[in-house]
């Protein structure tokens, strides 16, 4: 048997393929789910965080900041561990579901606490005056003068950010959830052949890839606005 023929008998079986695909199919469904729950829950945690401290109370932005500072601070494979470990002994039982998206959100609601906040004060703050002057409430001046505006500033960053929680997602074979990673990882001591790992790779970039280039797109037309 050649090299080429070895290599594609241990990376590119297509009988392991074959036997095991129903079950990476079943581990990409999880994936997208995690990702369809966490993703719009970390934003909107993010914006809440973000928009209240544009008010500019000082206790409560301090207190924000140390959200802030201490869910990112925190990697996301030992919140999880924390929450869904760490909280029985408090008499606090998630499943492990529920346990991966709070770990996820509170991680990321962090970086998008962040970068709602340097989107909003990046906006003049001539904004925001200019719609109380016509009528605006302070939240309605917030929500449809300032917030688009924001967005707009720093979607870099915010796809970028968005990119990465998928990928951490993979995090949750930690607590026994069958994500796509995981499957793979059942697929390969099933058919001992590390192919289903690599498809698991493929699938990864083929989903992820359009959005990589969506990101360094943004990140080119940001460089050119500054």
């Amino acid at each position: 048997m050649s090299d080429f023929e070895l290599f594609l008998e241990n990376f590119a079986n297509l009988d392991s393929l074959m036997r095991i695909y129903p079950l990476l199919l079943q581990g990409l469904q999880l994936t997208a789910l995690l990702a369809a729950v966490i993703l719009p829950v970390s934003m909107l945690v993010g914006i809440a965080i973000a928009v209240v401290y544009s008010f500019h109370i000082r206790w409560l932005n301090v207190a924000l900041l140390i959200w802030i500072d201490f869910f990112r601070s925190f990697p996301a494979l030992v919140l999880l561990i924390l929450v869904f470990y760490g909280l029985p002994f408090l008499g606090i039982r998630l499943p492990a579901f529920p346990a991966a998206v709070l770990a996820i959100t509170l991680n990321n609601s962090g970086y998008y606490g962040e970068i709602f906040r340097a989107g909003i004060e990046s906006v003049p703050r001539g904004q925001r005056e200019a719609a109380l002057s016509l009528g605006f409430g302070k939240w309605q001046a917030v929500f449809l003068v300032i917030l688009p505006q924001a967005v707009r500033n720093v979607l870099a960053p915010l796809a970028s950010n968005s990119l990465e929680l998928v990928k951490m997602t993979s995090i949750a074979a930690l607590v026994g959830l069958p994500e796509l990673l995981r499957s793979a990882r059942v697929s390969m001591e099933q058919t001992y052949n590390p192919t289903p790992l690599i498809a698991a790779a493929v699938v990864y970039f083929v989903l992820l890839w359009p959005f990589a280039r969506l990101v360094a797109r943004l990140e080119r037309q940001m460089l050119a606005r500054g």
